[in-house]
């Protein structure tokens, strides 16, 4: 791929996980909205994400909302936290709601001692009607995790698992204060699989400090060794200005564009190679594989963790930074802990912004997401669902087009898609869709 195209299309840019973006969210969607929000639930299922921001230690790559902790007692308070904002949630609702699907995210989530973990399951029991066949997910680092906690989850219902890699090269895991060798984490695959756990994701990091591409088809070679049902191999976000952790990383040691588009197409090229199916911008899932069967059949979602199989309309997010969507808009919990578990015990919702959606926004989120899992969307479909409200997704699309340049997308008048050279720049085509991207002063990583 030309260098120059490289880095004109490399600019930060949201990775698009929803729309409009979180650092567009803001306070006038409060605790009052939110109960409102939840009042006006009508039928359907519900998904739940449950947020654990607490690690054994502290990787220096790391993006998420976590803090590193020696005693549990904190861990305990928070869980008391959660399991109260999981009743205050219950009783806005109208009814004990059907859920199709819960994740568990970090953080690290196996952190939870067992006991706990029986008291948050027992918790949700009481107040959704978890559906029998509901996917129940973990994110799991596998160097602080033993047989009799894995046990714990797979008695709490899990079905899919994702195991955290990132790169399994010495330097690198210095570099990101994350040593994790091949056997244990292979120890953790063969635990799991032996308890019945149906599918196994492992995650891998390209972009880290030190990595070559060398390194990393290393690192896929070994993780294709454990033959898991699905891979996750993101670019690693370089944000020292959000995660103040990262500033101990050596921005030196990063990769520029280029070679960062380079690993990750060599490591798409070997994961395909292992017959895998690409999933989306950074996913890839065995054939039959049912994240696979939802891209074949055009049902694939985005949300915030990721591209899901979820199709439902409503995602409750608890636990402090959580964000859940609901179809009137967003809302974000309150990020620190401390502030998060006063506002439960003080009876109060612990929503700190959030974002109401217009018309408007649902056909450019729509356009997006469609953009993001099937590299096209159709304009006679937006106009049928939102009507007026497409023409601005529709004015985008005209523009992109007349200003296309680098032959990245076509547009007959109807689809708008991406072509294949223009893939690899998605999450930069899809910015020419979000009407906020230069509103405020929100950063963001770039977008190879």
């Amino acid at each position: 791929m030309n260098a120059e195209l490289i880095a004109r299309y490399a600019a930060p840019v949201p990775r698009y996980t929803g729309y409009p973006t979180a650092p567009h969210f803001h306070d006038g969607v409060d605790q009052a909205v939110y109960r409102e929000w939840l009042g006006q639930r009508s039928d359907g299922p519900l998904s739940l994400y449950l947020h654990i921001p607490f690690c054994d230690r502290l990787c220096f790559y790391c993006g998420c909302h976590t803090k590193q902790v020696r005693r549990y007692d904190p861990i305990a308070a928070y869980l008391d936290a959660l399991n109260r904002e999981i009743e205050l949630v219950a009783e806005c609702l109208r009814e004990q709601y059907k859920v199709s699907a819960i994740h568990f995210g970090g953080g690290s989530p196996t952190i939870v001692n067992p006991i706990d973990l029986q008291r948050l399951h027992d918790t949700l029991d009481r107040h959704f009607d978890i559906a029998p066949n509901a996917e129940i997910s973990v994110e799991i680092d596998p160097t602080h995790v033993d047989a009799a906690r894995l046990q714990a989850w797979r008695s709490l219902g899990i079905t899919r698992a994702s195991v955290g890699v990132q790169d399994f090269e010495p330097i690198v895991q210095t570099a990101i204060n994350r040593p994790q060798s091949f056997e244990e984490t292979a120890d953790v695959v063969i635990t799991l699989r032996d308890l019945g756990v149906s599918s196994i994701n492992l995650d891998i990091v390209y972009g880290l400090p030190h990595q070559n591409k060398a390194m990393l088809l290393r690192t896929i070679e070994q993780c294709l060794s454990m033959a898991p049902d699905r891979i996750a191999m993101f670019g690693y976000a370089h944000v020292p200005w959000m995660k103040k952790h990262q500033s101990q990383i050596d921005a030196a040691t990063l990769a520029g564009p280029v070679e960062r588009f380079e690993m990750a197409a060599a490591g798409a090229e070997a994961i395909l190679a292992a017959d895998y199916v690409a999933v989306g911008i950074d996913h890839f899932a065995k054939p039959g594989d049912c994240m696979a069967q939802k891209l074949s059949h055009g049902t694939l979602r985005r949300n915030f963790q990721g591209y899901t199989t979820d199709e439902a309309d409503a995602l409750i997010g608890f636990g402090a930074s959580s964000i859940g969507r609901l179809p009137q808009g967003y809302a974000q919990n309150i990020t620190a802990t401390g502030q998060y578990c006063r506002a439960i015990l003080d009876g109060r919702l612990p929503v700190a912004r959030g974002f109401s959606l217009s018309d408007s926004d649902r056909a450019a989120a729509s356009a997006i997401e469609d953009l993001m899992c099937r590299y096209s969307f159709s304009v006679s479909d937006l106009r049928s669902r939102f009507g007026r409200a497409a023409d601005a997704v529709v004015t985008d699309a005209m523009r992109a087009h007349v200003f296309n340049e680098d032959d990245l997308t076509t547009f007959d008048g109807n689809t708008f898609a991406i072509t294949t050279k223009g893939r690899p720049f998605v999450r930069a085509i899809a910015a020419k869709f979000d009407r906020y991207l230069d509103q405020g002063r929100a950063k963001h990583s770039i977008a190879v």
